[in-house]
């Protein structure tokens, strides 16, 4: 029913309805990726404190290093940005279908922001690791780049999509 009543309509209309689509899903894009980024730099934050508290209860030096892993997902919400920026021309351009801008927003939020939790996760287990035995950061680094590969593949491949 959506279809038919957005081809009976003028063109000016029309290309409102995309660009305002677009908006829609540029905001999706973004919000959803910011999501993922607040739960995952919670879920870190919360393990580096607890690592933290658990070097100064043993009388051991805190490892300053465990903000690198609380820090890791806000990147995705940069990513998301990146993706609004692009759904956002897309849309203006009035050259894409009205469902892929919306549609695109949405999915790549999504995956964006559950690569941005899980890296959360892992940053929280890498805290945990790294502050217990004071060894193995750049492994920790490897598995949330590897994460972080994910969101990137997204933010590229859809916007590829979008153009």
């Amino acid at each position: 029913m959506f279809f038919e009543t957005l081809s009976n309509l003028d063109p000016e209309t029309q290309k409102a309805v995309i660009i305002s689509l677009g908006k829609a899903g540029g905001a999706c894009a973004l919000s959803f990726s910011a999501i993922g980024s607040a739960l995952g730099t919670g879920v870190a934050g919360m393990a580096a404190v607890v690592a933290w508290k658990k070097c100064y209860a043993h009388k051991r030096m805190a490892p300053f290093m465990l903000v690198a892993f609380v820090g890791a997902p806000l990147t995705q919400t940069i990513y998301g940005m990146i993706v609004m920026n692009t759904i956002l021309k897309a849309g203006a351009s009035g050259t894409v279908m009205y469902h892929n801008p919306l549609v695109g927003g949405l999915l790549a939020g999504l995956a964006i922001g559950m690569s941005a939790w899980m890296q959360g996760r892992v940053g929280a287990g890498a805290s945990d690791a790294l502050g217990e035995t004071g060894k193995g950061f750049v492994n920790y680094l490897m598995a949330l780049g590897v994460i972080e590969t994910v969101a990137l593949f997204v933010m590229v491949f859809i916007s590829r999509a979008l153009v």
